[in-house]
This record gives C-alpha cells, structure tokens and sequence, in this order.
C-alpha cells in the first residue's frame, strides 16, 4: 500500500530529526555552551530553536498567524535538557504530520511575513530549515571532535 503523503512528509523529517538527534546522543555534555563563533548559537541554542522552530511551524499548521519573530522560551538548562526537548517536540510534529489529510496539505495558511502557502509547502519549508542547521552542526560537531553519523536517517 503506497504511503500516504502526510506520511512522507513525516518520515522525511523524521529522517533528519533522527540523524540530528542521533548526534546530539554523540556529543559530549560539557560541550553544550560550544558555538562555531562568537555570537553563534551553541550546540544548547541550536537544539532549542529546532524544537521550537518545529513548535511553530505546527502552530501555523493549526492555523495560529505567526506575529514577528519567535517569541523566546526559556533555553534548556544543559544538553541534556535541549536533547529532551528536541525529542518531544520530534514526536508532536511526526504526529502533527501524520494527521493531515490529503486536503489538508492543499489548504492555505498564514506563515511568515503574512504570506499564504499550502500547508505542504510550509512542511518543506520546516525540513529545508532542519538540514540547513544540520549542516551547521555537523561542523560544529567535527570541531569538538565528535564524527557526525549519516546526514539523514535511513529506517
């Protein structure tokens, strides 16, 4: 039976939301407050804004207008922290995803700047911003000494 295309977008983020937390198990926890540069977001920062970015994407899905920019959460404490987080809001997306219909994918919704777009593009959207952190923080990780796994999950 061919996958549904709810679930396809599910499983293609779960393929890279698996890698990335299968290298954040990888990383040491005193390296947490590490960052590739002054100012950038530390291995802690990044794992909190993928957990909420994916918090609000979801939001859009449900039809919340996004109003500026995020509005900051508390950051996790330590890496365990950011890793706990990135795991429960992996779940709420997959499950998210897994329930849009067919019609769902094609209904239009508010995203960023006021601009409309189908709900499958704004899931493209949130996998596109996945990997382009991945990539961040695959560097990141070979900095400190830690050899990312694959780039994407595969089963």
């Amino acid at each position: 039976m061919p996958m549904s295309q709810s679930e396809v977008h599910a499983r293609n983020f779960l393929m890279h939301r698996g890698a990335l937390m299968d290298l954040y198990a990888q990383l040491p926890d005193d390296q947490g407050t590490f960052s590739a540069w002054e100012g950038g977001m530390t291995f802690v920062g990044q794992a909190d804004h993928l957990s909420g970015s994916s918090e609000r994407f979801m939001g859009m899905i449900s039809g919340e207008t996004p109003a500026g920019p995020p509005t900051p959460v508390a950051p996790s404490a330590d890496l365990q922290a950011a890793r706990e987080r990135l795991a429960t809001t992996t779940e709420r997306a997959a499950a998210v995803m897994r329930s849009l219909s067919n019609e769902d994918l094609h209904r239009r919704v508010t995203a960023f700047g006021g601009r409309e777009m189908p709900i499958a593009a704004l899931l493209d959207a949130l996998i596109g911003h996945e990997a382009h952190h991945k990539g961040q923080l695959w560097v990141m990780a070979r900095m400190v000494g830690v050899k990312p796994p694959m780039f994407v999950k595969m089963g």
